[in-house]
């Protein structure tokens, strides 16, 4: 057989990466992206290779989807401003000695959950983690059957407090459980229960013959009661909005409220109804959460100066009552009316059927509920099209029609919206 001959080589991986170089990536991804190339027989495809790989890093996207906290979009949306400064992270400005990073947003936090003391970690599975670890190591966690759930991620409840070096202590049954219950174990002589916790079921419902005790019966017990719940409602009653709580969020148990009927601890989310960046937040009684601040977890745990900056913001927000500075709620807010008056843009750039639709708070939150809203419909599944543009737009497929909707689409965006969906031709 005769041997290969110069036409047969591959081509230089250098020369090949240095082709591609208008991508815009780096020389060692464009060296990756003509190695695989080539490795796969296909020198040519090198460009489709750095491309992908450009496309799978981070960049901004428009949510058409109307799931305003869209796990796979970061859930809520959140702009950080901070120049290229030093901050005061953990400098006492006015003693000039070193000081909490915690203290600021923290203090901020429990002053809108109207309780003395908060920390914040980098999520909510994380903040269930540090509380276990920090009051009940070794000791017994009372909880019910209805509430081992799984956290997204598949992080399971019983997992994570197996993690904590707690033993669980499960009562009642998967639709009913009693006060009776809670206390029966708090009271018995061979359990060392640190702590009793209710765990919100947030991405889901137990409906028909259910039975569950009120914050004020647990807090009645002889143990800290903790209480997740995950979504991270601020105040039931939603001062931050000018009309008030909406009908939608009826049932969701509030930091406040739940602090007030006598839970020591409430945990919740930062990046889910509270409107912020991802973290979680443990705020209540200040011996409880200093117990937690004082474990070696929190110091591993802690978040940085850009996450602490965006609940900053986030919680002034809440104290000078301006939602429509906290995207989540600006966007939740927003009336039909409002909606179908943006969708008369879209109307006469005749890129689709102005319609109904339905949003969905998301996340893991609320479960089942929807929220009134307009859209734009387009027959046929374009979501790759619409992803693939240099600004991608995600959209939502159902029963073979493509809908945009205005909900979760920023104003400022429409334009680019109106110009993504006339490339569908």
């Amino acid at each position: 057989m005769p041997s290969p001959g110069p036409t047969d080589r591959p081509p230089s991986v250098d020369i090949l990466a240095r082709s591609i170089a208008d991508v815009g990536l780096p020389h060692p991804m464009l060296v990756d992206a003509a190695r695989a190339a080539i490795a796969a027989g296909d020198p040519e495809s090198a460009r489709a290779f750095a491309i992908a790989a450009s496309r799978r890093m981070l960049r901004p996207v428009i949510n058409a989807t109307g799931t305003i906290l869209h796990t796979n979009l970061g859930r809520a949306p959140v702009a950080v401003h901070q120049d290229e400064r030093y901050t005061n992270l953990e400098l006492d400005l006015i003693s000039g000695g070193r000081g909490s990073r915690m203290a600021t947003a923290g203090d901020l936090i429990a002053k809108a959950c109207g309780t003395e003391k908060a920390i914040i970690v980098n999520n909510c599975a994380a903040a269930i983690l540090l509380v276990l670890s920090g009051l009940a190591d070794g000791r017994d966690v009372v909880v019910s059957r209805s509430e081992l759930v799984e956290i997204g991620g598949g992080f399971r409840i019983p997992e994570v407090m197996a993690r904590s070096g707690a033993n669980l202590i499960e009562v009642g049954t998967t639709n009913r459980t009693r006060v009776a219950d809670y206390a029966n174990a708090v009271d018995d002589p061979a359990t060392d229960v640190g702590v009793v916790l209710q765990v919100h079921q947030s991405n889901y419902k137990i409906v028909g013959f259910t039975e569950a005790p009120t914050i004020a019966q647990l807090a009645g017990l002889d143990a800290p009661l903790v209480a997740d719940i995950g979504s991270g409602l601020l105040d039931s009653r939603c001062p931050w909005l000018k009309g008030g709580p909406p009908g939608w969020l009826a049932e969701e148990p509030a930091a406040r409220q739940t602090l007030a009927a006598g839970a020591g601890l409430v945990t919740f989310s930062g990046d889910k109804l509270f409107g912020g960046p991802q973290a979680g937040i443990i705020a209540g009684d200040a011996e409880l959460v200093g117990r937690c601040a004082e474990h070696p977890l929190a110091r591993a745990l802690r978040p940085g100066d850009l996450v602490l900056s965006a609940l900053q913001d986030t919680a002034l927000a809440y104290l000078s009552e301006d939602g429509d500075a906290i995207p989540f709620w600006r966007m939740a807010a927003l009336t039909v009316d409002h909606l179908r008056g943006r969708a008369e843009a879209y109307d006469a750039a005749g890129v689709g059927d102005v319609v109904d639709v339905r949003s969905t708070p998301g996340g893991g939150t609320l479960p089942g509920v929807e929220i009134d809203s307009v859209g734009i419909a387009r027959i046929g599944d374009h979501r790759q099209a619409l992803r693939s543009l240099d600004r991608p737009v995600i959209a939502r497929v159902d029963d073979d029609t493509t809908y945009i909707d205005l909900r979760t689409v920023h104003p400022d965006d429409d334009g680019a919206v109106i110009e993504a969906l006339h490339s569908l031709g």
